[in-house]
């Protein structure tokens, strides 16, 4: 049965084998040159005391192939359920090959038992493998993150560690559940990727900021955290519109963050910006951009500094990245066995 199994799935295992030697192969020949450019570009930046302008320009640089392989990884767990997963049953039960198998020495439980264990031990190994070397590449760029694209953001984390390999699981025996009820292979791919797709877009959103109780604190502005800071000239005040990062706590997952005034209460604000009322015709704000320059508005920041104004943000800090990443593929392989031991009892009660 083993034999007969990987007869069937060799030509999908080799051209998953090659993607991912090629994929090898670019990340190995391009990694070193990254990892050597971070490290001068450190050693440079650290002489000079201002290493911001070089994470920024680092990841700005090198941000489309990091994009492109973090959609490589989030896609891989996807298609192992589309084309290994939905199709296996399905594919047997159009064909009528299964009767043929079951009428032999061979029983049902053991006949599914087989494909499950080959077909989803390649597809686990496929994605731990991919993901090993892409998050062993993008290492430079993973420290070097802007805002949003860090190893806790909802995008990033499901591509980085251990979690592909459970979504991989996953993807394959839903694929293959779906498959043995729909008995449609179409059918079957087409549900498989909707159910899939649903509930990794739900799952970051919904799930996982309360897998643990997020931190929330308060934080005075500075370049960390202010993505923009301008004065404009109606008088009404200085405009701030604040950055999802948070001072001292690199590469944190920030779930809201919000410009508070000295009494904790929300200050308002537009797409421009949340406007701090200030006066603007006297004190450091009264002309910021004058021949000060950017002294200036680092003297008008630390008013609105002084005057109690603080960014509040709820967060995730980075040290819980491999907590994390645990809970969520354990819970993804509980997902996982449920629905093998689904496969198993549905093939032995209700399909022939």
């Amino acid at each position: 049965m083993i034999w007969l199994t990987w007869r069937q799935f060799r030509g999908a295992a080799a051209l998953m084998g090659a993607a991912l030697l090629i994929l090898t192969a670019v990340l190995v020949t391009t990694g070193p040159r990254l990892a050597e450019d971070y490290a001068a570009g450190i050693a440079a930046c650290t002489a000079d005391g201002d290493c911001g302008r070089f994470f920024d320009g680092f990841f700005e640089e090198n941000q489309s192939p990091f994009l492109l392989l973090t959609a490589v990884i989030l896609l891989l767990p996807a298609l192992v359920g589309l084309f290994w997963g939905a199709p296996l049953i399905t594919r047997e039960l159009e064909a009528g090959t299964h009767l043929l198998v079951w009428n032999q020495s061979i029983t049902r439980a053991r006949w599914l038992g087989v494909k499950l264990a080959v077909i989803g031990l390649a597809a686990v190994a496929a994605a731990g493998l991919g993901s090993l070397m892409v998050t062993w590449w993008s290492g430079p760029l993973d420290r070097s993150a802007a805002a949003g694209w860090a190893l806790m953001d909802p995008l990033v984390f499901g591509a980085r560690g251990i979690v592909p390999m459970g979504y991989a699981a996953f993807a394959f025996v839903l694929g293959v559940t779906v498959g043995m009820l729909a008995r449609r292979t179409l059918t079957a791919m087409a549900v498989t990727l909707a159910v899939f797709a649903a509930l990794q877009i739900a799952a970051p959103l919904l799930v996982r900021p309360h897998l643990l109780t997020p931190v929330t604190a308060s934080f005075p502005l500075g370049p960390e955290n202010v993505d923009m800071f301008g004065t404009p000239r109606d008088g009404s005040g200085p405009r701030v519109v604040l950055d999802r990062a948070i001072p001292g706590h690199t590469g944190a997952w920030v779930l809201t963050s919000d410009l508070v005034d000295a009494a904790g209460k929300p200050v308002r604000g537009d797409e421009a910006g949340a406007i701090v009322p200030v006066s603007m015709t006297s004190g450091p704000c009264a002309s910021p951009t004058g021949p000060e320059g950017e002294r200036g508005l680092d003297a008008c920041m630390a008013e609105v500094n002084r005057l109690g104004y603080r960014q509040r943000a709820t967060y995730h800090p980075f040290e819980r990245f491999w907590t994390f990443q645990a809970i969520e593929t354990g819970a993804y392989a509980l997902l996982t066995l449920g629905l093998t031991g689904f496969c198993f009892w549905w093939i032995r009660r209700r399909l022939s």
